[in-house]
């Protein structure tokens, strides 16, 4: 059972709330001892946008022992000055709970220190908050970004899409399925959704069980999953999943994964000034010289000359 936390504060929006919330209560429905979810605030309720509350637990009175904790935040959550909040955030991270933000919860973390180094999204009415604070931030402009213990999403209803990769990733895709068709979410959102076209818009058509992996590859960028775990969250052996990729993306899975590490990494180089080495480990890569080794192959020239030149090729 996993125990998650959300952190919800005064203001938060309802329906961000509700589509974090309800695909993890149908999992527990279909798969009983899923999930065990606890609601904390400020008090003993939580006030939403619209004024409906829900009781919780007060976060200072409750210890960070959970697995994944949310922070959920509408309104202003860059004039959010409570040194309590975020010594109970600092403290929940180093125990090595995972945090995520939803909606402006993004904004939280970053202000409590706990975004440096980690690619994440909010909602764009927070982008210039962001933009205002002192740092180099890793902002994409996304529907949510999973970098390996931060889960942060857009709010609105991009959580469902959130909790689709979050349950696929610990649970299988056609779990994960079975939750969206009960909401009637017959298309699933990669994370990439709000700036760029779907995995079939940019791959062509596609066996579900193809596309499935290609958006698990996608929210799963500086903690790469083995081969194998791929196959096991996509339900067939890993020569049945070898031969579908080779049949629709022409090459073997874990190249197809390596080309998509090195495009996020491309992004990085041009796009930051963050040191080579953090864009390969936050890519995935286990060492700069193997990044550097990989990098030349798919684009011919070493990262430094991207860096320098700030070349728009694409990977071979």
């Amino acid at each position: 059972m996993q125990n998650i936390a959300f952190l919800l504060l005064d203001g938060h929006a309802l329906m961000s709330t509700a589509s974090a919330l309800e695909p993890l209560r149908a999992a527990n429905q279909f798969r009983a001892g899923t999930y065990r979810i606890t609601i904390l605030s400020g008090s003993d309720r939580a006030v939403s946008s619209i004024g409906s509350e829900f009781p919780a637990l007060p976060f200072r009175a409750t210890p960070p022992d959970f697995d994944l904790v949310f922070v959920v935040a509408g309104g202003d959550p860059a004039r959010v000055n409570d040194p309590a909040l975020m010594a109970w955030l600092r403290e929940a991270d180093r125990r090595g709970v995972a945090l995520g933000g939803i909606s402006g919860g993004a904004m939280i973390l970053a202000r409590a220190g706990l975004l440096e180094g980690r690619r994440f999204t909010l909602h764009w009415h927070h982008y210039d908050d962001i933009a205002a604070l002192p740092g180099e931030w890793l902002l994409e402009r996304r529907l949510f970004v999973i970098d390996r213990n931060r889960y942060t999403c857009a709010g609105g209803i991009a959580p469902l899409d959130m909790m689709h990769a979050l349950i696929a990733r610990e649970h299988g895709t056609g779990f994960a399925q079975r939750i969206s068709d009960w909401f009637i979410q017959t298309e699933i959102r990669g994370a990439d959704a709000p700036q760029m076209a779907s995995i079939e818009a940019r791959y062509g058509v596609l066996p579900k069980v193809v596309a499935a992996t290609l958006e698990l590859m996608e929210s799963h960028i500086a903690d790469p999953l083995d081969q194998s775990q791929l196959a096991g969250l996509a339900g067939l052996s890993l020569r049945q999943l070898q031969r579908q990729f080779r049949q629709a993306m022409g090459a073997p899975v874990m190249e197809v994964y390596r080309r998509i590490r090195l495009e996020k990494a491309h992004e990085l180089i041009a796009g930051t000034r963050l040191p080579l080495s953090e864009i390969a480990h936050l890519t995935g890569f286990a060492s700069q010289s193997h990044f550097a080794d990989r990098f030349r192959e798919a684009y011919g020239h070493p990262p430094r000359t991207l860096r320098d030149k700030k070349s728009p090729t694409s990977p071979k």
